[in-house]
């Protein structure tokens, strides 16, 4: 039942922009696909039981990346997408070996002091990052001579990474990796009896979700043109916990239906702008109450045998 629901969700995903052949759709809709790996790569570390605030830090480390080795070295945009997100990686692993020691709310902290560090330096350093004004000027992605202008070509570079990104995760889920992230969220003592190494999985995973959250943002970049330190703050990360609250942790699809739910919301609540705030609140607590397990539960939903 699962698989046919996402079948029809990225066929109605692909194809509604084109029906409607609306650019603001079409906005909205590369939005939901720049989201929604970024909502991924927060998952996988909810998978291992720790809440990190700090990838919105990482998506803003690979799209200033990317735009710069673009605009400053004259990298194909390609090379600086990829570079981007390999930056992001390494600034995971480093971090990782400390950052993963701490559990719980200290780790929630600790990496929320990570993010608001990057920040201020996006803000500070002018010369480089263009600070509070941001940075201009970012070219267009390009591919094989091929240059990307219009919203509908990002929307499927978005949508490819998207998929690449599920693959990913789906493919960790089914193996017996997913089954050593599993018991490291219920149970360490039952990793190491099985002779995995804790932190060392943990740091992997952080390394991991890093990279994908400094891609998303490279394609965020190119897409945007205008990169600036406000898209990258704490609100960031408190929509991608969102995201997974609302669509579901216990599978990889939840995030993807959270981004889906998320992103447009703000542009919905529009006409209501003095409670946006409100109404936002209220869905998120609706959810809380009535479907701690998220959109995902809906879906695929454990069927009784009968006595």
């Amino acid at each position: 039942m699962k698989r046919l629901i996402l079948l029809a969700a990225i066929v109605i995903l692909a194809v509604l922009p084109w029906l409607a052949n609306n650019r603001y759709v079409f906005h909205i809709a590369t939005m939901i696909a720049i989201m929604a790996p970024l909502a991924l790569s927060m998952n996988l570390m909810l998978r291992i039981g720790q809440l990190s605030m700090a990838h919105s830090a990482f998506m803003g480390i690979g799209a200033y990346a990317s735009a710069l080795l673009t605009m400053r070295l004259g990298l194909p945009p390609l090379a600086s997408l990829l570079c981007g997100g390999v930056l992001a990686a390494l600034t995971a692993l480093v971090l990782g070996p400390v950052f993963l020691r701490i559990k719980g709310v200290y780790f929630v902290l600790l990496t929320y002091a990570f993010g608001q560090i990057v920040n201020l330096v996006f803000q500070e350093w002018t010369s480089l990052f263009g600070g509070n004004s941001g940075l201009y000027g970012i070219p267009k992605f390009s591919l094989a001579g091929y240059r990307l202008t219009a919203v509908s070509q990002y929307y499927v570079l978005a949508l490819l990474f998207t998929a690449i990104a599920y693959w990913m995760v789906r493919a960790i889920e089914r193996s017996d990796i997913g089954a050593i992230l599993q018991s490291l969220n219920e149970d360490e003592m039952l990793s190491r009896s099985i002779g995995a190494d804790a932190l060392s999985w943990r740091i992997a995973v952080f390394t991991f979700s890093a990279a994908i959250a400094g891609i998303s943002g490279g394609i965020y970049a190119f897409y945007i043109g205008f990169l600036s330190p406000q898209a990258f703050g704490f609100q960031l990360s408190v929509d991608l916990v969102v995201m997974n609250v609302i669509g579901g942790t216990s599978a990889a699809l939840g995030p993807l239906l959270g981004a889906i739910v998320v992103v447009p919301l703000p542009e919905l609540l529009r006409e209501a702008k003095q409670y946006q705030l409100l109404i936002y609140g209220l869905c998120l607590m609706v959810f809380l109450i009535f479907i701690k397990q998220g959109l995902v539960s809906l879906i695929d939903r454990p069927r009784r045998k009968p006595a």
